[in-house]
């Protein structure tokens, strides 16, 4: 029904004209375009629609001028904040208006009366960093903290962890700032019945609102005190019950979850709540998640502030370089975290082994601990945060989707819920990891559904019929977090009696009597089976990359992005997503551009394939950093699916001239090797500098790398070999290294040497292919990938291991040789690659490094970070006596090629000066600046005139002088 609505109301819009109405009156980002259009189709649920349009608006002016707009030409809008719903309320036919990106003012902290008067843009984490000097925080804490903003809070009453201790949001909204469809603009709150009848005389549109909304309260005041769920994780359907006036009349709240359906928020007055002083996070083993629910009940009574459940098989998903993070946990299959309060550390840590020794023999856990390690309590609410992305690929890689993503049941029918859920999985011959909020009783699952075929989208249809029936039986909500969307509010009936669904009716109608706010969300809902974002499940297209955790299936590892959007966070840990974190756009998100070649393959709004602009320009910013690879929950990884457009995209034309500087570096710097003085000297005069940059496509901000005077390769002929007791190890000579800072690789043959290895090199001239990869010639790279192969496969089978000391080689011969090789031999070389912390810790164990004994600030490699890993590094830096500062600065910006070709400078700098390069600024000038990679040496010394040394450097330099070759 509402399907046919919206789309008779949109096949009347004079497109042209609305478009031109918005451009007249707003000021922010108007776009109907196919790649503004194709960014919106999705959020992070199973659904997909075409916008008409986007409006990206900068000021609160903006969203009036659109909504004005929408009611005069007739249009559907969707408001939207982070786009991370999983019900799909957040997408939709008409105009999407997205205030995530300007619209994200705190505009008022009272820490005397706990409030904060926020705008809809706000983002979660950017208020608690803000409410945070007062002793404050905004207590609903989803997992999407780190992106979701206020308004979409708002919009779906988010919830998070700590709702048992301080509810969802629409517990602590105090009053909003409101938009009607018609332009009607209205503060609502708490409202007594006196003031409800004083309000209700007014003259006009408000009036007769709160005329409306007294007597839809009268009419239907019995069914609202008794026929809806009682318990806290309600979410699904409106909050009705909020406006009876035992619950102070609050417009406010019922309007919290109303999915964009009745209202545009412009802003909001929210509770803050007091920060407790210490927490302890009590972890709990069972053998399996009912056992776990049924001691909730019992956990609940000592006060906790959240009781989350984890699954093994959620934890086992972290086992990826990046993401590992030394967790320990207690026996068992299933855990609990349960944190608790207390007035110092000591007192939280009591207060958590006082309740672990009051359990009694039947919420008795098999295993237990009290954590109140700061990095260990970081690493296991990684686990449960990470939860949505972590679990949408069962353990054999089939995908797993939402739908049935966060029911909830009263917590004393957990347990019984769960094995009905089990029964229910087993029935449908269905596969789910079941985790979550256990406090509150709301699960989240992601489960195996077949969305690509129709018997398949039968079967997803039969299974919500009959877990939505298994939810009601148990006294619960089809949703307790999220909201309704298109997932659930075809459900509601099977939740609800008919009079509370004519209820839900008749509340959205006094709001929003044309039914163009979010139609078909909640009320009129859309099929949940129609609409489903399976439509590039056809015949993948033929790839040049294995795209081998897919099985070569292009389609299926763009379907990978689930949408959670943790590339669009503004800070914290990691490397994803730097240009986003420059940028602030959509587009320049990983999630955005996974959604450009989404829909490319799809081919309905973009229709030009491989030769795509639009595609083009949205991977344009992309560093091919790969922090995705690891940062990503579901291990997208952007910098392959870059390389793989690129090569089709300019199959048989003319490339951007950096391709052909920077993608052929290698051979460049060999023929640069014939007169590396010359080279040099040229390259820095300005007039002939000036020249090579514009014909090479470099960036007029970047000075040209310099090439050495000698080779690594010719010192290593002249170097007498060690004997090498412990036996030999075969060190790769990258290009960098080789050609342009061959110091590098003579410290690591010197550090190696007096580790007890015999150092050799492969024969010929070699290289990892990497700069092709980057710049997307994969025919090239597949040349230059089997040269290496042939190198190294020989070395490797005669039993030796293989060091790299350049973190992007390294890891393109750990990765991508795997890729463009694809097989046992190139698998087999791939496994024996280790950086040269890591082979020191497997070979060398006892090695004792010398005592290098300074401070230092440290840059982790993007690609160190994504695909080989830093532990071994940092553990070998603490054996050295290195104090290194590792800031959470993400990309360095320079990222090979990017950071030097035309149009990326300012994106690059604004990268790292994000945290990285005022870090290196505000260091001691006796202190050490360590930096494995190349191109992050050479940012920071282009950008900061300190000179940044490797790893090997540091060491080599504290044993005994030997003579090194001059750069």
């Amino acid at each position: 029904m509402a399907d046919q609505r919206t789309a008779a109301a949109l096949g009347d819009v004079d497109t042209a004209g609305f478009e031109r109405a918005l451009r007249a009156e707003v000021s922010g980002e108007v776009a109907f375009d196919a790649g503004a259009r194709a960014l919106y189709t999705a959020d992070a649920s199973n659904y997909r629609h075409v916008p008409l349009g986007v409006v990206v608006p900068r000021t609160v002016d903006d969203v009036i001028a659109a909504v004005a707009a929408c009611d005069a030409y007739g249009v559907p809008l969707t408001p939207r904040g982070g786009g991370t719903s999983i019900a799909g309320n957040s997408i939709g036919p008409g105009l999407v208006i997205d205030a995530s990106r300007h619209l994200t003012a705190i505009e008022e902290i009272d820490p005397g009366a706990r409030t904060a008067r926020v705008q809809p843009g706000v983002v979660l984490d950017a208020l608690r960093d803000a409410a945070a000097p007062h002793g404050l925080t905004f207590g609903p804490d989803p997992s999407t903290h780190s992106r979701c903003t206020l308004g979409g809070m708002i919009g779906n009453n988010a919830c998070g962890s700590h709702s048992v201790a301080w509810g969802t949001t629409a517990d602590n909204v105090e009053e909003l700032d409101v938009l009607l469809h018609d332009g009607t603009r209205m503060t609502v709150g708490r409202t007594s019945r006196e003031e409800f009848e004083r309000a209700a005389a007014r003259p006009g549109r408000e009036g007769r609102i709160y005329a409306a909304l007294r007597d839809l309260v009268d009419a239907s005041m019995g069914e609202l005190r008794t026929g809806m769920p009682r318990l806290s994780r309600r979410v699904s359907g409106y909050g009705l019950d909020r406006l009876l006036p035992e619950h102070g009349g609050n417009v406010a709240r019922a309007l919290t979850g109303t999915e964009g359906g009745c209202v545009t928020v412009l802003g909001a007055t929210v509770r803050l709540v007091p920060v407790p002083p210490a927490r302890a996070l009590v972890v709990l083993g069972y053998p399996d998640a009912p056992a776990a629910a049924d001691a909730v009940p019992e956990l609940l009574e000592h006060g906790p502030l959240t009781v989350e459940g984890l699954n093994e098989r959620l934890v086992a998903g972290l086992d990826r370089p990046g993401a590992r993070s030394g967790v320990s946990l207690p026996g068992g299959r299933a855990w609990l975290m349960v944190e608790v309060a207390g007035e110092d550390p000591a007192g939280a840590a009591a207060a958590g082994e006082a309740m672990v020794r009051a359990l009694s023999a039947g919420a008795r856990p098999t295993g237990s601990a009290v954590v109140t390690d700061p990095a260990h309590t970081r690493a296991l609410w990684r686990i449960r945060e990470e939860g949505a992305g972590l679990t949408s690929r069962t353990a054999d890689g089939r995908e797993a989707w939402s739908g049935w993503e966060d029911a909830a049941v009263p917590p004393e029918r957990l347990g019984s819920y769960l094995r009905g859920f089990d029964r229910l999985l087993d029935r449908h011959g269905r596969d789910g990891v079941v985790y979550g909020h256990f406090g509150e009783g709301c699960l989240h699952v992601r489960i195996d559904f077949e969305l690509g075929t129709a018997d398949g989208r039968r079967g997803y249809r039969a299974f919500l019929e009959d877990a939505a029936d298994l939810v009601a039986e148990h006294g619960g909500s089809v949703s307790g977090e999220h909201g309704d969307g298109q997932a659930r509010s075809e459900l509601l009936p099977r939740m609800y009696r008919p009079e509370l669904i004519r209820a839900f009716e008749a509340f959205k109608a006094v709001w929003d009597p044309r039914g163009l706010m979010n139609p078909g969300a909640v009320v009129h809902p859309r099929p949940l089976d129609a609409d489903l974002r399976v439509a590039a499940s056809g015949r993948p297209p033929l790839t040049v990359l294995a795209h081998g955790a897919d099985r070569g299936d292009f389609a299926k590892a763009l379907r990978r992005c689930s949408g959670v959007g943790k590339c669009r966070r503004h800070s914290g840990p990691g490397v994803m997503c730097p240009s986003y974190m420059a940028t602030k756009e959509e587009k320049h998100s990983t999630r955005g551009r996974a959604r450009l070649l989404f829909e490319m393959l799809n081919g309905e709004v973009i229709t030009d394939g491989w030769r795509s602009a639009e595609v083009r320009d949205g991977l344009d910013l992309c560093l091919s950093c790969k922090g995705c690879l690891s940062d990503c929950p579901v291990d997208v990884d952007m910098a392959a699916y870059k390389a793989e457009f690129l090569h089709h995209h300019y199959k048989g034309r003319v490339r951007p001239a950096a391709h052909y500087s920077m993608g052929w570096l290698p051979v460049w710097a060999r023929l640069a090797g014939l007169a590396p003085a010359e080279v040099n000297r040229a390259g820095r005069a300005a007039p002939v500098a000036g020249a090579v940059k514009r014909l090479a496509g470099i960036a007029a901000e970047r000075s040209l790398p310099e090439f050495s005077r000698t080779t690594f390769r010719r010192w290593f002929r002249r170097h007498p070999p060690a004997p090498g007791h412990r036996g030999g190890v075969v060190l790769w000579p990258d290009t960098f290294g080789d050609r342009m800072q061959p110091r590098v690789l003579v410290s690591a043959v010197r550090v190696l040497e007096d580790a007890g290895f015999r150092v050799l090199l492969p024969k010929g001239p070699v290289c990892c292919g990497l700069t092709w990869v980057s710049t997307g010639q994969l025919g090239v790279a597949r040349a230059v990938a089997r040269r290496a192969l042939r190198a190294l496969a020989p070395l490797v089978a005669a039993g030796l291991p293989v060091v790299g000391t350049e973190p992007s080689c390294t890891a393109a011969l750990k990765s991508d040789l795997v890729e463009l090789v694809p097989g046992e031999e190139s698998e087999r070389t791939a496994a024996a690659v280790h950086t040269l912390a890591g082979f020191l810790r497997e070979h060398a164990p006892d090695w004792e490094p010398p005592r290098v004994r300074a401070r230092a600030v440290g840059q982790v490699h993007c690609h160190q970070h994504a695909v080989l890993g830093f532990d071994a590094d940092r553990e070998l830096m603490a054996r050295a006596g290195i104090e290194v500062d590792l800031p959470e600065s993400g990309c360095c910006g320079l990222a090979g090629n990017f950071g030097f070709e035309d149009g990326h400078y300012e994106v690059s700098r604004a990268i790292g000066e994000r945290v990285l390069l005022p870090a290196v600024r505000d260091a001691d000038p006796g202190d050490l600046v360590i930096a494995d990679g190349f191109s992050c040496r050479t940012q920071v010394g282009q950008e900061t005139g300190r000179t940044a040394v490797h790893l090997a450097e540091a060491l080599a330099a504290a044993l005994p002088a030997r003579p090194r070759p001059r750069d």
